[in-house]
C-alpha cells in the first residue's frame, strides 16, 4: 500500500503539469487578450502593457515560466484584481466552496444511501417505488432551476433564509440544499443497486442460511460490498464540490472558486486560470487516491 501511494503522488507532479500546460496553450490559442475592450487602447500603453506582464518575450519563456510558477506553488499577481495575488484569491475562495460542497455531500451521503439502503431491503414495494421516482426527478432537476424555484418559496415567499451572499449559518442552507439534490439522488440510486447485486450473491445467502439475525447480515457482511458504488462515485464528486461548483455560486452570489474561475475566464486572467486549474488537478487526483485506498480497506478482495 505505502508503494502504491508514493507511485499515485509522484504521477501527480507530472499530471498536473500536462493539465496546465493544455490549459496555457487554450489560453493562448483564444483569441483577445486581458487588456483588450470595446474601445481601442493606444499602441504605447499596449506595449508597456506587454512589457510589464512579459508578454513580449517569446512563447518558450513565458511556458517556462508559467511551469517554474506552478511547480512553486506561486502563480504570480492576477491580472483583473489589482493588489490581489492568485494564492491570496484561493486562500479566500477555497473555504467558502470547501464548506458549501461538503456540507452538500455530507447531506446527500446520508439522506441518499438511507434510502438506496431502504429501498434496496423492500424491493417493488411503495417505498421502493416512491423513493427511486423521486431520485429520479432530482437527476432530472438541474441546478439552475431548483435554487431558483428554493429562492422563491423560502426566501421570496415564506422569508426563512437569505436569498444570496456569504454570511451566517442561515446563508449555507439554500446553497447546500441546491447542490445536494442531484448527488442525493445518484446515490440514492446507486446505493441500492449495490445492494441488490450483494444482497443476491452467495456468500449473504450463506450467511441467511446459518441462522445471522438480518440486522447483523446487513450491518457486518452487506453494507461493505453494497456502499462500494458510492464510493466510487464520492472520489470524483468531491472533488468537483470541493473545488467549486459555478451555477450555485452563481445564483447565489457566493465568493467560491467556481465564481472566481468563471469571472477569470471572461477576463482572460490568464495567471488565475492557471492556478485555479492546477489546484482543482490536484484535488481531483488525491481524491480518487483516497477513493483506491479506501477501496483496499472495505473490499478484502482488492489488494494493492
Amino acid at each position: 500500500m505505502f508503494r502504491f501511494v508514493v507511485r499515485r503522488l509522484v504521477v501527480t507532479v507530472p499530471m498536473v503539469l500536462v493539465v496546465v500546460s493544455i490549459t496555457w496553450g487554450l489560453i493562448r490559442l483564444a483569441p483577445g487578450n486581458f487588456y483588450t475592450g470595446e474601445k481601442p487602447i493606444p499602441p504605447a500603453i499596449v506595449k508597456n502593457l506587454r512589457e510589464k506582464y512579459g508578454l513580449d518575450r517569446p512563447w518558450y519563456v513565458q511556458y517556462g515560466k508559467m511551469l517554474s510558477n506552478t511547480l512553486h506553488g506561486d502563480f504570480g499577481s492576477s491580472l483583473k484584481y489589482p493588489g490581489q495575488t492568485v494564492n491570496s484569491i484561493l486562500k479566500s475562495a477555497v473555504p467558502v466552496s470547501a464548506t458549501v460542497g461538503l456540507l452538500a455531500y455530507a447531506l446527500a451521503l446520508i439522506v441518499g444511501t438511507t434510502s438506496g439502503i431502504l429501498a434496496a431491503l423492500r424491493q417493488n414495494s411503495r417505498l421502493d417505488y416512491s423513493s427511486m421516482a423521486v431520485a429520479m426527478l432530482g437527476i432530472s432537476l438541474p441546478n439552475f432551476v431548483l435554487g431558483p424555484a428554493l429562492v422563491l418559496l423560502f426566501s421570496l415567499t415564506w422569508f426563512v433564509f437569505p436569498p444570496a451572499l456569504w454570511g451566517g449559518v442561515r446563508h449555507l442552507v439554500l446553497p447546500v440544499l441546491t447542490l445536494s439534490g442531484v448527488y442525493m439522488a445518484y446515490i440514492a440510486r446507486l446505493a441500492r443497486a449495490g445492494m441488490l447485486e450483494v444482497l443476491r450473491s452467495n456468500y449473504i445467502r450463506t450467511a441467511r442460511a446459518k441462522g445471522l439475525p438480518q440486522s447483523q447480515i446487513i450491518l457486518r457482511h452487506a453494507l461493505r460490498g453494497g456502499l462500494l458504488p458510492v464510493v466510487s462515485f464520492s472520489g470524483p464528486a468531491l472533488a468537483f464540490l470541493f473545488s467549486g461548483t459555478v451555477v450555485v455560486e452563481k445564483i447565489f452570489a457566493l465568493p467560491g472558486l467556481g465564481n472566481y474561475f468563471i469571472n477569470a475566464n471572461f477576463n482572460r486572467d490568464e495567471p488565475l486560470i492557471i492556478g485555479i486549474v492546477a489546484f482543482i488537478s490536484i484535488v481531483f487526483l488525491l481524491f480518487n487516491l483516497l477513493v483506491d485506498i479506501a477501496y483496499g480497506f472495505i473490499d478484502p478482495r482488492v489488494r494493492y
